[in-house]
C-alpha cells in the first residue's frame, strides 16, 4: 500500500509543480513579475510556518547557522530563483521554463563536486554535467546573431533560476545547522517574500498601480501559494523522508510533463522536438552523475533481494 501511497503523492507532487509554471504564465498578465512572485510566498509563508509549528518543535532560528541557512534560503532558493524565473517566464513557454530548470539537479551535483570538500567530479561525471548544458543548448538553440538577442535573455533568466537554486541547495550543506528542513523553508519562504519586494520596489519597471486585481490574478496567487507551494511542500517533506534525496529529484524530471501539458490545455503552449531532445539530454546528464547512486537504489529494491 505504501507503494501506491508514494507513487500518487510523487505524481500529485508533479502535477503540482507542474502546472505552477502555467500559472505563473497566466498570472503574469495581471501583475508585475517579481511583485507576483513576493505576493505568491507572503500568502506561502504563512501556511508554511504553521506546518514547521506543527510538525517539530524546533522550527525557529536558533543559532547564527540557523540563521546562516535561512539567509542562504532566503536569497538564492526563494528570492532570486523566483524573481529570475518569474521575469524569464514573459518570454518562454511553461514547458520550456520547466525544462530549462529540470537542470537544477544537474548543477547541484556540479557545484556540490566543486564546493564540498568530500566530493570530487570523474569523467563521467563531467561528461554528464556537458550532456545537461548540451541540452540546455538544444532548448535555447544561440546562434552567432541571437546570442544577445532579446529572445534569449528570457530563458537566460530561468537558466539563472536553476542556477540560484541549485547553488543555494548546495551552499546550505556547507553550513552545520540543527534547524530542520521545515523550519528553514518556512523562515527562508518569509524573508525571501521580504527579499522580492525589497527587489520589486528597487526596480523602475515595476509598481503595485501596475497590478490588475481580477478573479483570475486572485485564483493564481492562491494556487501558488497555497497548492503549488505549501501544499507541495509538504508532499515534498513526506516523500523525503520516505524516499530519499536521489527518488525525490527525480521530480524535476516529471515536472516538464505536466507543466507542458497544461501550457497546451490551458494556454494552446507547444514544446518543439529539439526542446524535447534537449530534456531527455539533461535527463541523460543527471543519470550520468548519479549513476553509482541510482544504482545502489535500485539495487536496494530489487525483488531478488532477501
Amino acid at each position: 500500500m505504501s507503494t501506491y501511497r508514494n507513487g500518487g503523492l510523487f505524481l500529485l507532487l508533479s502535477f503540482l509543480w507542474g502546472t505552477s509554471f502555467m500559472a505563473i504564465k497566466v498570472g503574469l498578465e495581471f501583475m508585475p513579475p517579481v511583485l507576483f512572485a513576493a505576493f505568491r510566498y507572503d500568502l506561502a509563508a504563512i501556511g508554511m510556518l504553521a506546518y514547521a509549528a506543527a510538525a517539530t518543535e524546533y522550527w525557529r532560528p536558533r543559532s547564527r547557522a540557523d540563521w546562516t541557512v535561512v539567509g542562504i534560503g532566503a536569497i538564492l532558493i526563494i528570492a532570486l530563483y523566483n524573481a529570475f524565473l518569474f521575469v524569464g517566464q514573459q518570454g518562454v513557454t511553461s514547458g520550456v521554463a520547466a525544462i530549462l530548470i529540470a537542470m537544477n539537479p544537474v548543477l547541484a551535483t556540479g557545484f556540490s563536486r566543486l564546493l564540498l570538500p568530500s566530493e570530487r567530479l570523474g569523467t563521467v561525471e563531467s561528461v554528464g554535467l556537458c550532456l545537461g548544458f548540451l541540452g540546455v543548448g538544444l532548448v535555447a538553440r544561440p546562434t552567432a546573431t541571437t546570442l544577445l538577442a532579446a529572445d534569449l535573455v528570457a530563458p537566460g533568466f530561468v537558466l539563472l533560476a536553476a542556477v540560484a537554486v541549485a547553488l543555494g541547495s548546495v551552499l546550505v550543506q556547507r553550513v552545520d545547522s540543527d534547524l530542520p528542513t521545515e523550519g528553514m523553508v518556512a523562515w527562508s519562504t518569509a524573508l525571501g517574500a521580504v527579499v522580492l519586494h525589497a527587489i520589486s520596489i528597487g526596480l523602475p519597471s515595476e509598481s503595485v498601480a501596475d497590478v490588475t486585481v481580477t478573479t483570475e490574478a486572485i485564483l493564481t496567487v492562491i494556487y501558488l501559494a497555497v497548492f503549488a507551494s505549501a501544499v507541495g511542500y509538504v508532499i515534498y517533506f513526506d516523500l523525503l523522508d520516505r524516499l530519499g534525496a536521489i527518488e525525490i529529484n527525480l521530480v524535476s524530471y516529471t515536472v516538464p510533463v505536466f507543466a507542458a501539458f497544461s501550457g497546451w490545455l490551458v494556454l494552446s503552449e507547444s514544446v518543439d522536438a529539439l526542446s524535447a531532445l534537449g530534456f531527455a539530454v539533461i535527463f541523460g546528464g543527471f543519470v550520468l552523475l548519479k549513476r553509482e547512486t541510482l544504482h545502489e537504489r535500485l539495487g536496494s529494491v530489487s525483488p531478488n533481494r532477501e
